[in-house]
Protein backbone atom coordinates (compact mmCIF):
# COMPACT_ATOMS: atom_id res chain seq x y z
CA UNK A 1 0.00 0.00 0.00
CA UNK A 2 1.40 3.36 -1.04
CA UNK A 3 0.65 6.16 1.42
CA UNK A 4 -0.31 9.28 -0.56
CA UNK A 5 -0.96 12.73 0.88
CA UNK A 6 -2.68 15.24 -1.41
CA UNK A 7 -1.97 18.83 -0.38
CA UNK A 8 -4.10 21.66 -1.74
CA UNK A 9 -4.10 25.23 -0.47
CA UNK A 10 -7.94 25.14 -0.84
CA UNK A 11 -8.38 28.90 -1.20
CA UNK A 12 -9.84 29.48 -4.68
CA UNK A 13 -12.66 27.04 -4.05
CA UNK A 14 -13.81 29.01 -0.99
CA UNK A 15 -13.82 32.50 -2.51
CA UNK A 16 -14.42 32.10 -6.26
CA UNK A 17 -17.80 30.80 -7.44
CA UNK A 18 -16.46 29.73 -10.83
CA UNK A 19 -13.89 27.49 -9.13
CA UNK A 20 -16.39 26.15 -6.60
CA UNK A 21 -18.66 25.12 -9.47
CA UNK A 22 -15.90 22.95 -10.92
CA UNK A 23 -14.43 21.64 -7.65
CA UNK A 24 -17.18 22.05 -5.02
CA UNK A 25 -15.27 20.07 -2.38
CA UNK A 26 -11.82 21.22 -3.47
CA UNK A 27 -9.21 20.07 -5.94
CA UNK A 28 -7.78 17.76 -3.28
CA UNK A 29 -11.11 15.93 -2.96
CA UNK A 30 -11.45 15.57 -6.75
CA UNK A 31 -7.96 14.10 -6.94
CA UNK A 32 -8.56 11.80 -3.98
CA UNK A 33 -11.80 10.51 -5.52
CA UNK A 34 -10.20 10.12 -8.95
CA UNK A 35 -7.28 8.13 -7.57
CA UNK A 36 -9.36 5.90 -5.30
CA UNK A 37 -9.28 2.25 -6.22
CA UNK A 38 -5.68 2.49 -7.42
CA UNK A 39 -4.29 0.74 -4.35
CA UNK A 40 -3.34 3.87 -2.43
CA UNK A 41 -3.99 4.90 1.14
CA UNK A 42 -4.98 8.53 0.48
CA UNK A 43 -5.33 11.40 2.89
CA UNK A 44 -5.65 15.11 2.18
CA UNK A 45 -4.19 18.22 3.80
CA UNK A 46 -4.94 21.91 3.29
CA UNK A 47 -3.40 25.26 4.08
CA UNK A 48 -5.69 26.32 6.94
CA UNK A 49 -5.27 23.13 8.96
CA UNK A 50 -2.83 23.20 11.90
CA UNK A 51 0.69 22.91 10.42
CA UNK A 52 -1.06 23.01 7.02
CA UNK A 53 -2.08 19.41 7.70
CA UNK A 54 1.55 18.35 7.31
CA UNK A 55 2.43 17.34 10.84
CA UNK A 56 5.54 15.31 11.53
CA UNK A 57 3.36 12.21 11.82
CA UNK A 58 1.75 12.85 8.44
CA UNK A 59 5.01 13.64 6.63
CA UNK A 60 6.90 10.75 8.19
CA UNK A 61 4.26 8.29 7.02
CA UNK A 62 3.81 9.74 3.52
CA UNK A 63 5.40 7.85 0.64
CA UNK A 64 4.36 10.36 -2.03
CA UNK A 65 3.19 13.95 -1.51
CA UNK A 66 1.08 15.64 -4.22
CA UNK A 67 1.10 19.45 -4.15
CA UNK A 68 -1.31 22.00 -5.67
CA UNK A 69 -1.01 25.66 -4.80
CA UNK A 70 -1.54 29.00 -6.50
CA UNK A 71 -2.58 32.19 -4.74
CA UNK A 72 -1.28 31.46 -1.25
CA UNK A 73 2.31 30.31 -1.76
CA UNK A 74 3.54 33.01 0.62
CA UNK A 75 1.25 31.76 3.40
CA UNK A 76 3.01 28.40 3.61
CA UNK A 77 5.18 28.29 6.71
CA UNK A 78 8.93 28.18 6.07
CA UNK A 79 9.19 25.61 8.88
CA UNK A 80 6.81 23.26 7.06
CA UNK A 81 8.63 23.91 3.77
CA UNK A 82 11.91 22.85 5.38
CA UNK A 83 10.30 19.66 6.66
CA UNK A 84 8.86 18.83 3.22
CA UNK A 85 12.22 19.42 1.53
CA UNK A 86 14.00 17.29 4.12
CA UNK A 87 11.54 14.44 3.60
CA UNK A 88 12.04 14.60 -0.17
CA UNK A 89 15.81 14.51 0.26
CA UNK A 90 15.34 11.49 2.52
CA UNK A 91 13.26 9.65 -0.09
CA UNK A 92 9.64 10.86 -0.12
CA UNK A 93 8.23 11.20 -3.62
CA UNK A 94 6.98 14.66 -4.61
CA UNK A 95 4.44 15.26 -7.41
CA UNK A 96 3.97 18.96 -8.16
CA UNK A 97 0.93 20.02 -10.17
CA UNK A 98 0.25 23.07 -12.33
CA UNK A 99 0.88 26.34 -10.43
CA UNK A 100 2.71 24.39 -7.74
CA UNK A 101 5.74 25.26 -9.89
CA UNK A 102 5.90 28.48 -7.84
CA UNK A 103 5.48 26.78 -4.46
CA UNK A 104 8.18 27.25 -1.85
CA UNK A 105 9.14 23.55 -1.62
CA UNK A 106 9.51 23.14 -5.39
CA UNK A 107 11.52 26.34 -5.79
CA UNK A 108 13.84 25.35 -2.96
CA UNK A 109 14.38 21.90 -4.43
CA UNK A 110 15.01 23.32 -7.91
CA UNK A 111 17.24 26.20 -6.77
CA UNK A 112 15.87 28.50 -9.51
CA UNK A 113 13.04 31.02 -9.86
CA UNK A 114 10.76 28.45 -11.56
CA UNK A 115 9.13 31.37 -13.40
CA UNK A 116 7.42 31.14 -16.79
CA UNK A 117 5.05 32.85 -19.23
CA UNK A 118 1.29 32.44 -18.71
CA UNK A 119 -2.03 33.50 -20.17
CA UNK A 120 -5.61 32.72 -19.14
CA UNK A 121 -7.57 32.49 -22.39
CA UNK A 122 -9.16 29.04 -22.35
CA UNK A 123 -6.90 27.77 -25.13
CA UNK A 124 -6.55 24.26 -26.44
CA UNK A 125 -3.54 22.39 -25.05
CA UNK A 126 -2.07 19.30 -26.67
CA UNK A 127 0.14 17.31 -24.32
CA UNK A 128 2.54 15.22 -26.40
CA UNK A 129 4.12 12.06 -25.03
CA UNK A 130 7.79 12.52 -25.94
CA UNK A 131 9.11 9.63 -23.83
CA UNK A 132 6.58 6.84 -24.42
CA UNK A 133 8.67 4.12 -22.76
CA UNK A 134 8.82 6.01 -19.46
CA UNK A 135 6.77 4.47 -16.60
CA UNK A 136 4.88 7.74 -16.12
CA UNK A 137 3.63 7.49 -19.73
CA UNK A 138 2.31 3.94 -19.33
CA UNK A 139 -1.13 3.62 -20.90
CA UNK A 140 -1.04 7.14 -22.35
CA UNK A 141 -1.55 7.67 -26.08
CA UNK A 142 0.72 9.79 -28.24
CA UNK A 143 -1.10 12.91 -27.05
CA UNK A 144 -3.80 14.25 -24.76
CA UNK A 145 -6.03 17.08 -25.99
CA UNK A 146 -7.43 19.50 -23.41
CA UNK A 147 -9.90 21.83 -25.10
CA UNK A 148 -9.54 24.56 -22.51
CA UNK A 149 -6.56 25.25 -20.27
CA UNK A 150 -4.37 28.07 -19.03
CA UNK A 151 -1.29 28.64 -21.17
CA UNK A 152 2.17 28.16 -19.73
CA UNK A 153 5.03 29.05 -22.06
CA UNK A 154 8.79 28.82 -22.25
CA UNK A 155 11.20 29.86 -21.00
CA UNK A 156 10.45 27.79 -17.88
CA UNK A 157 13.24 28.62 -15.41
CA UNK A 158 13.97 25.19 -14.01
CA UNK A 159 17.14 23.09 -14.07
CA UNK A 160 17.42 20.80 -17.08
CA UNK A 161 15.08 17.91 -16.22
CA UNK A 162 16.55 14.47 -15.69
CA UNK A 163 13.86 13.23 -18.08
CA UNK A 164 11.26 14.97 -20.20
CA UNK A 165 8.11 12.86 -20.45
CA UNK A 166 5.55 15.32 -21.86
CA UNK A 167 5.73 18.45 -24.00
CA UNK A 168 2.74 20.76 -24.56
CA UNK A 169 1.81 23.13 -27.33
CA UNK A 170 -0.93 25.74 -27.12
CA UNK A 171 -3.38 27.34 -29.50
CA UNK A 172 -1.50 30.64 -29.28
CA UNK A 173 1.73 29.04 -30.46
CA UNK A 174 3.68 28.51 -27.25
CA UNK A 175 5.32 25.27 -26.18
CA UNK A 176 6.09 24.09 -22.65
CA UNK A 177 7.97 21.27 -20.92
CA UNK A 178 4.88 19.94 -19.17
CA UNK A 179 6.08 16.65 -17.67
CA UNK A 180 9.53 16.73 -16.06
CA UNK A 181 11.34 14.44 -13.63
CA UNK A 182 14.09 15.29 -11.18
CA UNK A 183 15.99 13.51 -8.44
CA UNK A 184 17.05 15.32 -5.30
CA UNK A 185 18.89 13.36 -2.65
CA UNK A 186 17.01 10.09 -2.24
CA UNK A 187 13.73 11.53 -3.51
CA UNK A 188 12.09 11.58 -6.94
CA UNK A 189 10.12 14.59 -8.17
CA UNK A 190 7.64 14.88 -11.04
CA UNK A 191 6.26 18.20 -12.26
CA UNK A 192 3.05 17.97 -14.32
CA UNK A 193 1.67 21.15 -15.89
CA UNK A 194 -2.12 20.88 -16.51
CA UNK A 195 -4.72 21.70 -13.86
CA UNK A 196 -5.93 25.31 -13.84
CA UNK A 197 -8.60 25.71 -11.18
CA UNK A 198 -11.42 26.89 -13.46
CA UNK A 199 -11.26 23.90 -15.80
CA UNK A 200 -12.31 20.29 -15.00
CA UNK A 201 -8.90 18.90 -15.94
CA UNK A 202 -8.58 16.69 -12.85
CA UNK A 203 -11.67 14.72 -13.82
CA UNK A 204 -10.04 13.56 -17.07
CA UNK A 205 -9.09 9.85 -16.92
CA UNK A 206 -5.86 10.40 -18.89
CA UNK A 207 -4.70 13.13 -16.51
CA UNK A 208 -5.50 10.98 -13.49
CA UNK A 209 -3.64 8.09 -15.14
CA UNK A 210 -0.51 10.23 -15.51
CA UNK A 211 -0.73 11.28 -11.87
CA UNK A 212 -1.27 7.70 -10.75
CA UNK A 213 1.69 6.55 -12.81
CA UNK A 214 3.82 9.29 -11.28
CA UNK A 215 2.91 8.16 -7.78
CA UNK A 216 4.13 4.65 -8.51
CA UNK A 217 7.27 6.01 -10.17
CA UNK A 218 8.05 8.35 -7.26
CA UNK A 219 7.38 5.73 -4.59
CA UNK A 220 10.59 5.44 -2.56
CA UNK A 221 12.70 2.34 -2.94
CA UNK A 222 13.46 0.80 0.42
CA UNK A 223 17.19 0.30 0.36
CA UNK A 224 20.08 0.81 2.70
CA UNK A 225 20.54 4.52 3.28
CA UNK A 226 23.93 5.97 2.42
CA UNK A 227 26.26 6.67 5.33
CA UNK A 228 28.14 9.97 5.37
CA UNK A 229 30.93 11.47 7.44
CA UNK A 230 34.22 10.14 8.77
CA UNK A 231 34.61 6.49 7.81
CA UNK A 232 36.79 3.62 8.98
CA UNK A 233 38.62 1.67 6.25
CA UNK A 234 36.87 -1.47 5.03
CA UNK A 235 40.17 -3.33 5.23
CA UNK A 236 43.53 -2.71 6.86
CA UNK A 237 45.28 0.21 5.18
CA UNK A 238 48.04 -0.98 2.88
CA UNK A 239 46.08 -3.95 1.51
CA UNK A 240 45.41 -3.35 -2.17
CA UNK A 241 42.90 -5.14 -4.38
CA UNK A 242 44.49 -6.92 -7.36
Amino acid sequence: MINVTIWNEFVHEKIHDEVREVYPEGIHKALADGLSGEGYAIRTATLDEPEHGLTDEVLNTTDVLIWWGHMAHDRVSDEIVSKVVKRVLNGMGFVVLHSGHFSKPFKELMGTSCDLKWREAGEQEIIWTVNPSHPIAEGIDSHIILEHEEMYGEFFDIPTPDELVFLSNFQGGEVFRSGCTFKRGEGKIFYFRPGHETYPTYYRPEILRVISNSIRWAYPLHHTKPVFGNSEPVRALGNVLV
